[in-house]
């Protein structure tokens, strides 16, 4: 309304909208409200991954308030310890920043194909529609998720557990990226992120994260990792649209934190990766023992070669039984 009356910008008024309430404090006065600390509350905006703002800039909400609150409430009752605050904050914000810009995104080509335009009341109206929607639905998949995590919790946060990494790249893809237009590089990215999304879901994994032409995923076994990325060839091979990938699976201890995997497993899979040539899949020791039994894939073994942090790393060449 403030913007309809000239008070205020669009895009002031379509931020209120999104944050629930107007921009009220400056820093300092939220972190008085608050009762924090303003050193510790400058740490927790940085984590949050914010750029840094002027001490006597309104920026600040009611929810901004109510959710240092909520912070400070989880860590004085023991759930949020004081020295894994911030590194949660920058676990969240890292994935709720990528969804926001794919949901700005999506909300501006929504506006920019209603034909004729919208005026800014209609403009105003849709982000007032839309937005609660997609909160509800990010609520419900994050619930899913978490049901998900729940079931198959087998280790202590930040603990460590024996998985199967495997690293998938699509090859050539700086080069490619060379011959194609914005839009036509956009629906190779949104194919390969379809791809691997279906066949990783399918073959009872779970992707880590997706950076640009790489995803990282893990498997509980070797064979449903396997069978994940071999189905992964064939998905692509089936696209003429996606370059040939190349593929790396290692196995064992693996230390998981924040949704993330670290470990000497997660170094193995990604120089598999790196050496395995376009259309093939490459496997370290663990995973060939733990198939070589498996009537349903082959192993090979190759010369052992030299990559970064490794002079004599032991590939296998992963396939099915009568393929070439």
């Amino acid at each position: 309304m403030r913007h309809l009356a000239g008070d205020a910008p669009l895009d002031e008024a379509v931020e209120e909208i999104v944050l629930g309430a107007p921009r009220r404090y400056t820093r300092a006065e939220l972190a008085a409200a608050a009762d924090l600390d303003p050193d510790e509350g400058r740490r927790l905006w940085r984590s949050l991954g914010f750029a840094e703002v002027d001490d006597t800039e309104t920026l600040f909400t009611d929810q901004d308030l109510a959710a240092i609150r909520l912070m400070t409430g989880l860590t004085e009752a023991g759930v949020l310890e004081p020295d894994v605050r911030e590194a949660v904050a920058r676990a969240v914000a890292q994935s709720m920043s990528r969804l926001a810009e794919w949901q700005v995104g999506m909300l501006r080509r929504l506006l920019e194909g209603s034909g004729d335009g919208l005026t800014p009341q209609q403009s105003l109206q849709v982000a007032a529609a839309v937005i609660p929607a997609l909160e509800q639905l990010q609520s419900y998949v994050w619930r899913r998720h978490l049901a998900a995590a729940v079931h198959r919790m087998t280790a202590p946060a930040g603990g460590s557990q024996e998985l199967v990494v495997g690293f998938a790249d699509m090859v050539g893809f700086t080069r490619t990226t060379r011959r194609r237009s914005v839009d036509e590089l956009g629906d190779l990215i949104e194919r390969f992120s379809a791809a691997t999304t279906e066949v990783i879901a399918q073959g009872r994994g779970r992707i880590v994260k997706t950076v640009g032409d790489e995803v990282l995923f893990v498997a509980d076994d070797a064979a449903d990792a396997a069978g994940i990325a071999l189905a992964l060839l064939d998905r692509v091979r089936a696209d003429d649209v996606l370059p040939d990938l190349r593929i790396g699976l290692a196995a064992g201890a693996v230390l998981t934190r924040y949704g993330d995997v670290y470990g000497e497993v997660v170094n193995i899979a990604s120089r598999l990766t790196t050496h395995a040539r376009p259309d093939s899949v490459l496997v370290d020791r663990a995973v060939a023992d733990a198939l070589a039994a498996d009537a349903r894939f082959t192993v090979r073994s190759l010369r052992p070669v030299a990559v970064r942090g490794y002079r004599h790393l032991h590939p296998w060449l992963l396939g099915r039984p009568g393929a070439p």
